[in-house]
This record gives structure tokens, sequence and C-alpha cells, in this order.
């Protein structure tokens, strides 16, 4: 697991939050908010699901942030309570079709200075969008959370085998998607 000065200070952050610092916590909040909303879009139909089972994970972080052993496993931790909360928002609705929205806000494009690179990745990030639900959570906490496979078996509460096949299969979708022809070879060997 790589510890980067960002996660060392989410480590800080937790820690003082779980001694009563309100600060820390306003802070852990503010730093999380965002990657958690990401993670519940990911598995959501729409936007409000999302915002109402993120909302209701943060109650039950704050109020279950003293029971967690490890500073360490807080990523895993927090998207894994995203994660029961968005499919318990899932049954409730029955499968019921929430209004469509408009993802471009889970994935905002980086400037940058290539008009082609802009193409390029939205490109890749619209075939991202096509992916079912898990495929698309997996393979975004794996390249753009940068969660190693054992956290997000812990984030998505599903075995380390299953993150993997995820993986690979999302990864043949993605190739399939951005480069048919290519993808076709890599599917008849």
């Amino acid at each position: 697991m790589q510890r980067d000065a960002g996660r060392i200070y989410d480590e800080y952050l937790v820690s003082a939050a779980r001694s009563g610092d309100r600060a820390a916590w306003e802070r852990l909040v503010q730093r999380w908010q965002p990657r958690l909303l990401r993670h519940a879009l990911r598995l959501s139909d729409g936007a409000d699901s999302a915002r109402d089972s993120t909302q209701e994970a943060w109650i039950e972080i704050f109020r279950g942030l003293h029971r967690l052993d490890d500073v360490v496993a807080f990523p895993a931790w927090a998207l894994r309570i995203v994660t029961r909360r968005c499919q318990r928002a899932w049954r409730r609705q029955d499968g019921a079709a929430e209004e469509s929205f408009d993802e471009r806000h889970e994935l905002p494009l980086p400037e940058q200075d290539s008009a082609e690179f802009a193409v390029d990745l939205q490109t890749a990030l619209d075939a991202l969008r096509q992916l079912p639900p898990s495929q698309r959570a997996t393979l975004a906490l794996y390249h753009l959370d940068h969660l190693s496979v054992a956290e997000i078996a812990i984030a998505l509460d599903v075995p380390p085998g299953t993150v993997k096949t995820r993986l690979m299969h999302a990864r043949r979708k993605l190739r399939a998607m951005l480069d048919p022809e290519q993808g076709a070879h890599h599917g008849q060997a």
C-alpha cells in the first residue's frame, strides 16, 4: 500500500476526530465528501439516491468512528459503508427508475492544454460510464482512487477474487469499446 502525504493526513484527521477534535472531523468530511459521493454515484441510478446514501453513510461513519481499530483502514471502511447504504437504497426502490443524471459531474475533465487529450479522456470516461455499476466502481476505485485489491474488497464487501474478476472483465469491455479491432483480438486469444 502506497502511503502518500494525503493518506497520512487523512490518518491524522481520523485519529484526531476519534479523540473528539471537531475541526479535524469537519476537515475529514470536507476531504472525503467528494470521494464518497463519487463512489455512491457509481453504484446508484441517480444523483438524489447517491446523495441520500452518502448522507446516511456519514451518520454511520460518525457514530462508528470510535470503533475503527486502525485509522489506516478508514478509506476502505468508509467506502464499504457507502456501498452498503447504496445497496439498501436500491432494495428500497425495488428497482424503480430514478430520473437520469448527467454523470459528467461524477468524473470532471481536468484542464489540459491538448484538445486531443480532452477528447480521448472524454471518450474513455464515456466508455467507463457504460460499464455495469459493480465493474465501474471496481475499476474506478483501483485506477482513480488508487486502492489496492484488498481495500476494494473491503470497500465493496466482496472477496478479493471477485475484485480481480471484475477488473478483468471491466478492462476487456473497455478495450473492446475503445478499440473494437484490438478488443476482438484479445477476445479470441
